[in-house]
């Protein structure tokens, strides 16, 4: 039996249905490279024959969920569009027990975020209840390099597609204190991996700091935030925020995989 005969044949996951396994493994290679690849890219990643790639790709790009460019290569579809869309508000919903939550335990804004090709886009938000706050609309689309949520999910990222990424978007200055050096953002991003969080600094807009977490295990990048006037997003504000993040992205995490939203755990009250 031929190598090609031998993937063709191979034995799929319990209960699960070959093809479709294979049509999301495509759309999901595609997400990680940032929307665009080459078909023989594409076959490489996925690990299938080129004209088995090729098969699939057709269909997805006569379903609307793949297009083909003027270059050859194949970008994720405008189909996609209405799904992200969708899926986002689900998102939102799901996570606001938990973003209410960190607000009432820490008392400044709290943020779900997903990284959407190459921006980070807001897809949920519960505001502080203080008079002075953050004003971040949910639908916002900013750069991943001068935000919290954006480090640290392109610390999730091969670093190699970091850069690609990066090219493609450049690293603009929004404020004086925003990392344009990518030597400098990639030492930033492994300091993240180490960690378990990422920290903006001013560096998106001035007056404001946020601290962010990766939301581990879930169907798409996502993360939350709390975000707050510099003068009250403190050391020590930042140092209790982090474990709370953590626990509050677990937990989100758990439901997202189970599918169905669980009774939440109230995170404990500041005093």
């Amino acid at each position: 039996m031929s190598d090609t005969d031998a993937r063709e044949n191979a034995p799929r996951r319990a209960g699960g249905v070959q093809s479709l396994e294979r049509a999301f493994g495509i759309l999901e290679a595609m997400a990680d490279a940032g929307g665009t690849l080459g078909l023989s890219q594409l076959a490489t990643r996925v690990q299938l024959p080129l004209p088995t790639a090729h098969r699939f790709v057709r269909t997805l790009v006569e379903l609307g969920y793949l297009r083909q460019e003027p270059s050859r290569q194949y970008a994720l579809g405008p189909k996609l569009i209405w799904l992200g869309e969708s899926s986002a508000h689900m998102l939102g919903s799901w996570a606001r027990p938990y973003l209410s939550d960190l607000v009432d335990s820490l008392g400044e804004s709290a943020n779900l975020a997903t990284l959407d090709g190459d921006q980070i886009v807001y897809v949920g938000q519960v505001q502080s209840r203080k008079s002075m706050r953050m004003f971040t609309e949910v639908g916002r689309r900013v750069s991943p390099h001068c935000t919290a949520v954006g480090k640290a999910l392109l610390a999730l990222i091969d670093p190699v597609d970091v850069q690609t990424l990066l090219s493609r978007t450049g690293l603009d200055a929004f404020t004086e204190h925003t990392v344009t050096d990518p030597d400098v953002l990639a030492a930033q991003l492994a300091q993240v991996r180490e960690r378990g969080y990422a920290m903006d600094e001013q560096e998106q807009e001035l007056g404001v700091r946020c601290v962010a977490v990766a939301v581990p295990r879930a169907p798409s990048r996502i993360a939350l935030s709390v975000s707050g006037p510099a003068p009250r997003m403190t050391d020590d504000l930042v140092a209790r925020a982090v474990p709370q993040l953590i626990d509050a992205a677990l937990r989100l995490s758990d439901d997202l995989a189970s599918g169905h939203p669980q009774p939440r755990k109230a995170l404990p009250r500041k005093h």
